[in-house]
């Protein structure tokens, strides 16, 4: 098991706020011996001030890392241009993919049907709730077999993020508890939790998802699902998730019917 693998559970999009992509773990209450322990730590000042130091020190090195570092922008094959940003060393798009065909030219077949969306085995895409205005502005939902067709759906010199890059990713801007208040774009998020700040330009917006069991579109404007290019178990890929109630980057096993948004990193 590596280091980014504990704690998972797999994915099915429900049409439910709190479905998750990981298990949260609960928020220990401290007994009496670590109240003494803290209180110890109060009475001697200057071990208090050199762990003060530490944690300044260290929360400068995770904001240094998720700072924003704009790039030369990249073209698809449909000729749709996107912004790009530097983050942890790595060159990423600031916006959702929303190219129609494969690298080589070959469509990427659009399905409306939701019927037909959940027998799929072959790529497909779709815009939010068949409404091209929504792939103008969050992206195109793309299904597993896509992401993994060896024709690419990346521009030239890019590829589809990694879990390993979307881990680096999250570790950059501060972790897994806090890396989407950093990562989610100012506006469009509905209920939200603390006002994003978008402080790297990474730009995540709420583009909601298509669900694998019959194709329905859930919760635009709430909740962000992301595929990675890595595999999972049993056919499944590996994912993110981002909510409106925290912010949160969850990682876990995707069913590869399901509708998650694309972003690509510079090779």
């Amino acid at each position: 098991m590596t280091k980014h693998q504990s704690g998972i559970r797999a994915l099915t999009v429900y049409p439910i706020i709190h479905s998750i992509l990981a298990e949260q773990h609960d928020l220990e209450a401290p007994d009496d011996g670590r109240t003494k322990k803290t209180l110890l730590i109060m009475r001697q000042p200057s071990l208090f001030r050199n762990i003060a130091t530490v944690t300044v020190l260290l929360l400068t090195i995770v904001m240094t890392g998720c700072s924003r570092k704009s790039g030369i922008p990249v073209t698809d094959s449909d000729g749709n241009t996107y912004g790009t940003v530097t983050i942890g060393g790595a060159v990423w798009m600031s916006e959702n993919l929303k190219v129609t065909r494969y690298r080589n030219g070959d469509p990427v077949p659009e399905v409306p049907d939701g019927a037909a969306w959940a027998l799929l085995a072959t790529g497909a895409r779709s815009s939010y709730d068949n409404k091209p205005e929504n792939a103008g502005t969050t992206g195109m939902l793309y299904n597993w077999y896509t992401v993994t067709d060896p024709r690419g759906i990346a521009p030239e010199g890019w590829h589809v993020a990694t879990d390993e890059e979307w881990s680096d990713l999250v570790h950059a801007c501060g972790g897994e508890k806090e890396a989407a208040k950093a990562l989610k774009s100012p506006d469009q998020w509905e209920g939200q939790a603390g006002a994003p700040e978008n402080s790297n330009g990474f730009n995540a917006r709420p583009s909601g998802a298509r669900r694998d069991s019959d194709g329905a579109f859930v919760l635009l404007g709430q909740f962000a699902r992301f595929w990675s290019a890595t595999p999972a178990e049993n056919g499944k890929g590996w994912g993110r998730a981002m909510e409106f109630y925290d912010n949160a980057v969850r990682r876990g096993q995707v069913g590869p019917n399901n509708g998650f948004s694309v972003r690509c990193v510079k090779d």
